[in-house]
């Protein structure tokens, strides 16, 4: 804990107030948005890694099927089978995992760091904060001078779920580019089915915690949100 503290909670705590203390105004919610695009920019490699492997993997499912149809009456030659077919070509099944759960620790982070700012009433705690960063002491809880981000905000919200599903679909409908049409198989095909729930299981999670925590956390999720479906198109962009 004293090292998630040190290196991730502490470096984004003092990002945060560190853009408040310095942008005209004093917006938080801006301030908000500003840490997300950044710590957003920093993960790019490890969304990016994620991605592509998601990708590589849902390229290779066809040929997967295959196999698993061919050996379906013995279950250790369709594992050996399956496994030889990652080794020849190069792919490791959990390598999207790694990078995943590195972000999950940044998220949880920011969580913290909003969920702690707002239960202290927005008040700064001086000894969160790096000796070049000034305390600002009571901090403006007003996005934009109208938006209370201390409170639940359902506009915010619903904008962060639609985001959210926009994304999912988007991601899933590239996918479904990337497969050659066979043959329809009888077998269930799971992966579809976990994809379908997980298109309305994350916005709906989205939309309960935007509805049920401060404003702050909604603001950050959309942002977020937003920079990983334009990365998501630069990554899926068609190349020349």
């Amino acid at each position: 804990m004293y090292v998630f503290d040190i290196l991730i909670y502490q470096p984004l705590y003092n990002t945060l107030i560190f853009f408040y203390n310095f942008i005209p105004g004093h917006d938080f919610g801006i301030a908000v948005i500003l840490t997300t695009l950044v710590l957003k920019a920093l993960l790019i490699p490890l969304s990016k890694k994620q991605i592509e492997s998601q990708k590589k993997m849902q390229e290779l499912q066809p040929k997967i099927k295959a196999l698993q149809q061919k050996h379906k009456n013995d279950k250790e030659k369709q594992t050996k089978a399956i496994m030889e077919f990652y080794k020849e070509n190069k792919t490791n099944p959990f390598s999207g995992c790694l990078p995943l759960i590195i972000q999950l620790f940044f998220l949880i982070a920011i969580y913290r760091v909003i969920i702690n700012i707002s239960q202290a009433g927005f008040v700064i705690n001086p000894s969160d904060l790096y000796a070049f960063v000034p305390d600002p002491g009571a901090i403006n809880h007003f996005f934009l001078s109208f938006m209370d981000l201390t409170k639940p905000n359902y506009v915010l919200a619903f904008l962060s779920a639609i985001a959210q599903y926009y994304q999912t679909k988007m991601f899933f409908q590239n996918q479904n580019t990337l497969q050659p049409k066979e043959a329809v198989s009888t077998e269930p095909d799971f992966a579809a089915i976990m994809n379908k729930q997980m298109l309305y299981l994350g916005p709906g999670l989205t939309l309960f915690i935007g509805a049920t925590f401060p404003a702050a956390l909604a603001l950050y999720w959309l942002f977020s949100t937003l920079f990983m479906i334009f990365q998501q198109m630069v990554i899926f962009k068609p190349k020349a």
